[in-house]
């Protein structure tokens, strides 16, 4: 079992304690993300600290006024490490006046051309701009593998699909409000899904009361798994074959 998308660094509990009580879980490998300098760093930490964490080094679309050459060169350095595996979340994010439209597609673009440059797959956040960010992927992102972290577009689920892109699932999915996308989850083909918590954000529903934490990624994979009608070892093992494939980690 994985979690293909956490945030340690916001988490409430110390890594060590986040990270043991994943991993008796059965959740075997992590990857942290970062979203500005100080996170990137700090997931880069506690890749270093622990075997089952690998980190994600990117620049969110609220974090990403005055983007510059000065960031897109941080980036760079950070990325080179052995443990990052992925760039991003980076993405457009319209919901929020976080950062202007015009900031955020630059970032989105320079980060879509370092994870062309290091080989690395692409980490997709957006919000309120679903038209938006497929345009732009389509017309930077060709040959680049593209993770749709959090997926949250299933009126687009077929385009994405045909595209090549993986999915990722967050505790979301398994709310009463989103039969829409518990629909798309079940229609995703098997080698191109993910499972995630977003961590510490969108708590599973049987835990919904608690902050969220990588161990809770059990939840969210049962329901998915019932709802795909195949047993939570299968799907788990599928979606570390997946995870595994795409961030290189064994």
């Amino acid at each position: 079992m994985i979690d293909s998308h956490t945030h340690l660094d916001l988490c409430e509990p110390p890594n060590a304690e986040l990270v043991a009580t994943a991993e008796t879980a059965g959740v075997r490998r992590i990857l942290t993300v970062g979203i500005d300098g100080a996170s990137c760093r700090a997931a880069l930490a506690a890749a270093e600290d622990f075997p089952q964490v690998y980190a994600a080094i990117g620049r969110h679309p609220n974090s990403a006024k005055g983007f510059d050459d000065a960031d897109l060169a941080e980036l760079r350095g950070l990325a080179a490490h052995e443990r990052c595996r992925a760039i991003g979340e980076t993405g457009l994010d319209f919901y929020r006046e976080g950062a202007p439209a015009a900031d955020q597609e630059r970032a989105f673009a320079a980060q879509i051309a370092l994870a062309r440059e290091t080989g690395k797959p692409l980490v997709i956040h957006t919000r309120a701009a679903d038209s938006q960010t497929l345009d732009q992927l389509a017309a930077e992102a060709g040959g680049v593998s593209v993770v749709m972290h959090c997926f949250s577009m299933p009126d687009r689920l077929q385009e994405c699909v045909d595209r090549g892109y993986a999915m990722s699932f967050a505790g979301n999915v398994t709310y009463r409000s989103a039969s829409d996308l518990a629909a798309a989850a079940a229609r995703v083909p098997e080698d191109r899904l993910l499972v995630e918590t977003d961590a510490p954000y969108l708590s599973p529903a049987p835990v919904r009361r608690e902050r969220n934490q990588p161990a809770f990624v059990v939840h969210t994979l049962a329901f998915l798994a019932e709802l795909r009608g195949v047993t939570a070892r299968e799907l788990g093992a599928s979606v570390e074959r997946n995870a595994a494939r795409l961030f290189g980690w064994a």
